[in-house]
Parts: C-alpha cells; sequence; structure tokens
C-alpha cells in the first residue's frame, strides 16, 4: 500500500476541493505567458489528483510543472473554493526533494547556501560606507538582491534615513534562507542565528527591511522567533517612511506595483501609497492593483530557473505601465525592481526605482530636508 506524502497529510483535502472553475486561469502570471493548462493552479491541482491517487508519480517529469510557480497568491485570493495554492505548491516541493527529485537550479540555490552566505555565492559584499554592528535604535537589513544586485537602490535608501538623521545601523547580515523553503528545502538554521545575534547585539528595537521577503521570514518563520521574544519589531521600509512629511513634489505620471510579498502576502498595500499621495499628485494607479496586482515573475524561484518565463512575465506587466502613460514606476522590492529594471525595453521611456530611491532622488534635486513626524 502505498505510504501518504506529506503534502497529502495536510492538503489532501483541500486539492480535492479544487471545483476546476478555472477562475486561477485568468490571474495565473506563467499560465497567461505560456497559456500551458498544466501550469495554473487548476492544472496543477488535477495533476495532484492523479499523483494521490495512484496514477501518476511526483517524479522528473513533473519538475517543470511543480516548480514553475510564482507563489504569487493570485489564484488563491481569485479562488472560491478556499484553496491555498502556494502552500501546496511549496509542500509538494518538499516532498519532491525529500525523494531526490528538484529542479537544478534550487538544487544549486541550497549548494550555495551551503557554502555562502548569499545566494549569489559572493564573497564580498557592497560596504556602503556605513558602520556596522554598532548599537543603534535600528538596524536596516538590506536583503540579498539589494546587497549584491540593486546595492544603486540601497545607497539612496541608506542617504535618505541619513537625511532623516534615523539612528540606524547595517549589520553582518547573511541570507535570511527563507527562500530555501519555497523551492522545496529546510532554511539554513546556521544563516538564521548569524543574523539573530548580529541583530540582538546592536540592542536595537526595530528592524527596518528594505526586502518585503525577509519581511515575511522574519515575522512569519518560526526559526525567527527568538526576535519577537526579545521584543524586537520587524517592519519594512514602506511601514517607516509614510510617518514622514515630504517638501518635495513631482509633476511626473507616477503609477506603483504592488509587489507580491508586500501586498497578498502581507496586506501592505496602503503604506506605499500615502508615501507616493505626497509628493506625486500625478499619481496612477495600474490596471490590476492592490490585490490584483500582475505578479513580475521573479518569484518562487522562477527567476532563477526559468529566467526568460521570468523576464517574459515582467514584460507583460510593463505593458500596463505604458497603458498608463506613466514617467515613473515606483515599487518597494528590490527583487521587482530588478526583474522590472531588467525586462524593460529601449523604447520604454518610463523610469523605475523604489520609493525610497525616488525620494532621495527628489530631495537632491530641491536640496532640502523633509520634516518628520514622530513615528510610532
Amino acid at each position: 500500500m502505498r505510504q501518504p506524502y506529506e503534502f497529502e497529510k495536510k492538503f489532501g483535502d483541500q486539492i480535492y476541493r479544487c471545483s476546476s472553475c478555472g477562475f486561477c486561469r485568468a490571474v495565473c502570471p506563467v499560465f497567461g505567458l505560456t497559456s500551458r493548462p498544466a501550469l495554473n493552479a487548476r492544472g496543477k491541482m488535477l495533476i495532484l489528483q492523479e499523483v494521490l491517487e495512484g496514477r501518476a508519480e511526483l517524479s522528473e517529469e513533473l519538475v517543470d510543472t511543480l516548480f514553475q510557480c510564482t507563489t504569487c497568491a493570485n489564484c488563491s485570493v481569485h479562488c472560491p473554493s478556499g484553496v491555498e495554492v502556494p502552500e501546496i505548491i511549496k509542500a509538494v516541493r518538499k516532498d519532491m526533494v525529500g525523494s531526490g527529485t528538484c529542479h537544478p537550479a534550487f538544487a544549486g540555490m541550497k549548494e550555495i547556501l551551503d557554502r555562502h552566505t548569499n545566494i549569489y555565492g559572493e564573497d564580498e559584499p557592497e560596504d556602503f560606507g556605513r558602520e556596522r554592528n554598532r548599537r543603534a535604535e535600528y538596524v536596516y537589513f538590506i536583503g540579498c538582491v539589494g546587497q549584491y544586485r540593486e546595492d544603486e537602490a540601497t545607497e539612496e535608501t541608506l542617504r535618505l534615513l541619513d537625511r532623516l538623521e534615523v539612528d540606524y545601523t547595517l549589520i553582518d547580515e547573511v541570507c535570511c534562507s527563507g527562500v530555501l523553503e519555497d523551492v522545496g528545502f529546510q532554511m539554513n538554521q546556521d544563516l538564521v542565528d548569524r543574523n539573530v545575534r548580529a541583530i540582538l547585539a546592536t540592542g536595537a528595537k526595530t528592524v527596518i527591511t528594505g526586502c518585503p521577503y525577509c519581511y515575511r521570514t522574519f515575522n512569519n518563520k518560526p526559526r525567527y522567533a527568538a526576535l519577537k521574544e526579545a521584543g524586537v519589531r520587524v517592519i519594512h521600509i514602506s511601514q517607516f517612511l509614510k510617518d514622514f512629511d515630504w517638501d518635495v513634489r513631482t509633476d511626473k505620471v507616477v503609477t506603483y506595483h504592488d509587489p507580491c510579498d508586500l501586498g497578498r502576502h502581507t496586506g501592505i498595500y496602503e503604506e506605499p501609497r500615502e508615501t507616493i499621495r505626497k509628493i506625486a499628485p500625478n499619481f496612477v494607479e495600474l490596471p490590476n492593483a492592490r490585490a490584483e496586482a500582475v505578479c513580475c515573475g521573479a518569484g518562487g524561484g522562477v527567476r532563477a530557473a526559468f529566467a526568460a518565463n521570468s523576464i517574459a512575465m515582467a514584460r507583460k506587466r510593463l505593458e500596463e505601465v505604458e497603458s498608463v502613460g506613466a514617467d515613473v514606476l515606483l515599487t518597494d522590492c528590490n527583487s521587482c525592481l530588478h526583474n522590472l529594471a531588467n525586462a524593460k525595453l529601449r523604447r520604454q521611456k518610463f523610469k523605475v526605482f523604489t520609493i525610497a530611491q525616488f525620494l532621495n532622488r527628489l530631495l537632491d534635486e530641491a536640496r532640502v530636508r523633509p520634516g518628520a513626524k514622530e513615528v510610532a
């Protein structure tokens, strides 16, 4: 008799709950790009039903299907049956990895984080010329993408914090390693412990992170419970910046891309918009915004494993930016910034920034220092 899969124990009833209504087809970024039925949530659930009934196996043949998901959760938002597709996909990947079946890009990611402190396997992080590991009120946690790929955006964010005279310190941070759970592996406890020790050593009671995924990991993963137990609050940069008054304005048409990790996964929609409305009277929403936002294609490990499709998904999102006539596209995720900026075509004249990066540039132009309200 077949032994039940671990994902079956927790999610078997949800997999059978899928009514094949197809609502997920309209919002799945992978299906929207490929038109392959097996790559949307309904297709994946039907395949998993076959697995549970013994007519298919979690074999190499299913790697491209079950690992090609950005875990953006747009399908779950639109599922009338309440199927938690991203959680199911992550649980299935764990069973597949446990049996020795995995996409090579994800296996490579695990090997890199066994030997290095970041997902890129690089040994010399950007210095940024700031003090590290000192006693301070805040820790600013950069994240792998901001440290190694979008260092210009990070430098401008740090300059913004300097303008605001925030008492912050950087630390000798390492990858939060939360992404390993998304692709079927366990988090790297050594990396977790190093981050926790470094944060607690500063005496800071608040961690500000520019990475929505790090924000999710610190707040939601049990392995980081020591932070909450020590009374350390973890916030995203968008939550911090919303409480300041800004004496700068832009007449450019500005729009905003909701990152999946910040929006659908954590419910942070209004805070970025509070800041944008203060500086951009010509702010316009994209056709698909907030919980309806289209994924940039970078999540769930897809950027690493299916790079061409990831860029193609980002370009579909950028078509919406063109449709509203925006001069500036803002987002609040370095991973989204990286994918959208890399996907932008030469003919597309709009610029892509994080909110903090754009704010700092406006302040450079105006040469003013903003007044601040008390930050709770």
